[in-house]
């Protein structure tokens, strides 16, 4: 195993606190009364699209939600990394790969112009070896593209790196890469929703879990 790539919110970032307080102060400002937290936190997988059609109950192609939309992202670009943090036990596990000369990079549905600057917010943690958008590439996850991009940028096969994410389409862009991948339960699930269904390779509760797992199943192997 090289390289270990992960999916950027719900899965090494906790971004939910910044999004349920932006979509918050959005309802505020609309005369609106706040959303329960855990309503917010489910959907931020989902993307910016997904949280004002819960937050105002408006779907595309109504007349007044790309406005809400692009406020909305305003807002959270004025209150990005506030209060988001590493899920635990996620910056233990990127110490050790680093420490281990394996590398890590991260493979997201979330634009450049956000990832960019919550990536640079996190600058203490070891070098990235590859951090791919959706401004990378022509076709976004499920697509395998930006999953093989990062292999690309890292110098590694896919079979020599794992992918590692709290969403069905996480999971479907490694397999169609040709990856081994790892689906997340401490992420953003949405409701009904069991990544058990998801085939990934191995699910884990914690980001503490990774790393054993990684020994047993993808470094013995390696070595």
């Amino acid at each position: 195993m090289k390289a270990v790539l992960f999916d950027l919110d719900g899965t090494l970032f906790d971004t939910a606190p910044d999004f349920i307080v932006v979509l918050n102060q959005l309802r505020h400002q609309e005369q609106l009364p706040p959303l329960p937290a855990e309503d917010i936190r489910a959907v931020v997988s989902n993307g910016a699209r997904a949280m004002v059609s819960l937050g105002f109950g408006r779907d595309e192609g109504d007349p007044n939600f790309d406005g809400l939309r692009q406020r909305f992202l305003d807002l959270y670009l004025a209150h990005l990394a506030v209060e988001t943090v590493l899920f635990p036990g996620m910056e233990t596990l990127l110490n050790t790969l680093a420490g281990q000369g394996i590398a890590w990079g991260v493979v997201t549905n979330k634009p450049a112009a956000y990832t960019v600057p919550l990536m640079q917010a996190f600058d203490y943690l070891p070098a990235p070896g590859a951090v791919i958008c959706p401004d990378d590439v022509t076709k976004r996850k499920p697509d395998p593209e930006p999953v093989l991009l990062a292999c690309s940028q890292i110098g590694c096969e896919p079979k020599e790196a794992v992918y590692v994410g709290d969403h069905e389409r996480d999971i479907m862009a490694g397999r169609n890469a040709g990856m081994p991948t790892i689906a997340c339960r401490y992420g953003y699930i949405d409701e009904g929703d069991d990544p058990a269904n998801w085939g990934a390779d191995h699910l884990v509760d914690t980001a503490d879990e990774i790393w054993p797992l990684l020994q047993k199943h993808y470094l013995q192997k390696s070595a």
